[in-house]
């Protein structure tokens, strides 16, 4: 009898019998990101995951089998917190694309660390992006369209569109907040250094707009949320109308 493991998507594998089971995969990847979210992705691991949820080590290797599964796991339960709650969609369907764009956003931001650690992992990502969640959020986007006046390809080509702007957003956010929280010397390290820069003149554009008000706040929370509608909007609208 072959002893090989079983490198099926975890979604095709059954769980185990519930007489044997203790724990469900959701509260696995509710573990998971627990730990990441309070000390990084890279904290992740079998053994911190048992000792979140009270467990052995050994014991968790019934419910998944390798990293791989539980990155699948992690990129699926972020796939359902970026579900809008059924009988919530908008009958417009602007509206309604807009509402998922944005539900998508704010589960995403919860998770900041989530669209570089998560995203493009090879078979991993893949098989999260069609788990349960995520094929559930793919029909609820394309019911979202249902009423708009697009074929097919317009619509798969609009969804990717309004997916990579709010992608793009997320990891930018992600980006600010990292800025924010550097250490604080090497933060004045690199203040200093583009002072520095600044007082060579060879780059009176940039100098100037340091000290115009209308460039502060740039990266405050509120601003960067008006400016992600106000692109989203934007793109929606004119995407629609060269698609259609």
């Amino acid at each position: 009898m072959s002893t090989s493991p079983d490198t099926r998507p975890i979604w095709v594998r059954p769980e185990p019998g519930t007489r044997r089971a203790r724990f469900s995969r959701e509260q696995i990847a509710a573990a998971a990101l627990a730990i990441a979210d309070a000390e990084g992705f890279e904290a992740v691991s079998m053994r911190r995951i048992a000792a979140q949820l009270g467990a052995g080590t050994m014991s968790l290797y019934r419910y998944i089998s390798t990293k791989d599964d539980l990155v699948t796991l992690m990129d699926d339960a972020l796939m359902g917190e970026s579900l809008v709650p059924e009988g919530e969609l908008p009958a417009d369907w602007r509206a309604a694309l807009t509402m998922i764009a944005r539900q998508t956003r704010t589960a995403l931001l919860r998770h900041p660390w989530a669209v570089v650690s998560l995203q493009g992992r090879g078979a991993a990502g893949q098989d999260g992006s069609f788990g349960p969640n995520g094929l559930r959020h793919f029909e609820q986007s394309l019911a979202a369209l249902d009423g708009a006046p697009l074929d097919t390809a317009a619509k798969l080509e609009l969804l990717t569109i309004v997916d990579d702007y709010v992608m793009g957003s997320v990891l930018r956010s992600g980006e600010m907040q990292e800025r924010n929280q550097a250490d604080p010397q090497y933060a004045a390290a690199v203040m200093e250094f583009i002072a520095g820069q600044l007082a060579t003149g060879e780059f009176p554009r940039i100098a100037a707009l340091s000290q115009d008000p209308a460039a502060a706040g740039l990266t405050d929370p509120d601003r960067v949320a008006a400016r992600f509608e106000r692109g989203l909007a934007l793109l929606i609208e004119h995407a629609a109308g060269v698609l259609g």
